[in-house]
């Protein structure tokens, strides 16, 4: 191998070997795993369908992800996670029972990291990803 050869193998080593560790320590979050766990293993929380996360953890604020925002009115998430609400209007006693349901299980998952040492606040974070895999494109025309 020629000096030039073994001088720029070297350097494209260097570049995926800094970027192999940028993207490991980006990815290692035990703060955010151990908070998540708190939520995965609550029964309440497990029973439900959709499943909350803790996605992010700096300066004492956990953030939380959700499937309704302003962008995503409930009605559009709770009849995905219950059918027989499609077409149902917001003041059906059944959508808002399944309103007041949703919010139950926020406040308790809220409630739930709230309690953990080290956490002073809670943020919530549309969890876009969830939505559009099931055909709800934010800010989309789906």
């Amino acid at each position: 191998m020629d000096r030039f050869t073994r001088i720029y193998a070297i350097l494209i080593a260097l570049i995926i070997v800094a970027a192999l560790l940028f993207w490991a320590r980006s990815a290692w979050q035990p703060e955010v795993w151990e908070l998540d766990s708190v939520l995965s293993t609550d029964a309440m929380l497990v029973s439900y369908p959709y499943r909350f996360r803790v996605v992010a953890f700096a300066d004492g604020v956990a953030t939380i992800s959700t499937p309704r925002s302003f962008a995503v009115p409930a009605y559009r998430f709770l009849s995905l996670i219950h059918p027989n609400l499609a077409n149902k209007a917001d003041d059906d006693p059944a959508m808002i029972a399944a309103q007041q349901e949703l919010i139950d299980h926020q406040k308790h998952a809220q409630g739930l990291i709230l309690s953990q040492p080290n956490v002073r606040a809670v943020e919530w974070e549309l969890d876009t990803q969830w939505l559009a895999a099931r055909g709800i494109l934010v800010g989309g025309t789906q």
